[in-house]
């Protein structure tokens, strides 16, 4: 019985050891994977158009020039940001921004991505101070918000005291949502950041973030 279970328990700890070891190297070979795509699909869809211009020796290293293309390439989209700043940039921005508008189909899907990185871009990334939990749409059903602002302008002192304004974005898509007045009694302030709390409401839920009070713990169903 010994000699039939030694083979075998080698064997499962030969399995278990080559499994371990694919689990540690396939992050750094997706990663290379992805670079290296990355590079071939940049430089190296513009390396014919200079290629011919090197000298033969110079020609022998093929991926020195696509990484140097690539770079190229990063610079021009780079500048191309920069140069959209001005005015004159804007205006043919906005020209090509109409006419992509006007094709079916794709107008919708570049309106849907467009407003999701101007919502979640770096000129609003400061619009949501803190994560909430609310009573909405019901009582006795809670919600995740965003607290956006405390102040007390016409409509805040019209529902009430101490009114807080809060954002509960729907789940997957957080660009839409409801813009929500409560009272700051009825806001429940949590510590946990603002990107966790997107991250739990793009996951609808499955995503659910460490804090300091120790990890989630998984109810027994």
């Amino acid at each position: 019985m010994s000699e039939v279970t030694l083979p075998r328990s080698r064997l499962i700890t030969f399995r278990n050891a080559f499994f371990s070891g694919v689990l540690l190297l396939a992050p750094l070979i997706v990663t290379i994977w992805a670079f290296r795509t990355f590079i071939d699909v940049v430089g190296g869809r513009f390396r014919p158009l200079y290629e011919g211009y090197l000298p033969v020796s110079l020609q022998q290293l093929p991926f020195f020039w696509d990484v140097v293309a690539t770079g190229v390439v990063i610079l021009l989209v780079t500048l191309l940001g920069l140069f959209s700043n001005y005015f004159l940039g804007k205006y043919f921005l906005s020209v090509g921004e109409r006419a992509i508008l006007r094709i079916p189909g794709v107008g919708a899907v570049y309106s849907s991505v467009k407003q999701v990185v101007a919502t979640f871009g770096a000129q609003n990334r400061n619009m949501f101070s803190k994560v909430v939990v609310v009573e909405f749409p019901r009582p006795g059903t809670w919600s995740l918000g965003f607290l956006t602002n405390t102040n007390q302008g016409e409509p805040q002192v019209a529902a009430g005291p101490d009114i807080w304004t809060v954002f509960v974005p729907t789940s997957p898509n957080p660009t839409s949502g409801f813009m929500i007045m409560v009272p700051r009694s009825e806001v429940i302030e949590l510590t946990m950041s603002v990107g966790d709390g997107m991250k739990m409401i793009v996951s609808g839920g499955a995503v659910v973030p460490s804090w300091s009070g120790g990890r989630p713990v998984e109810v027994a169903k």
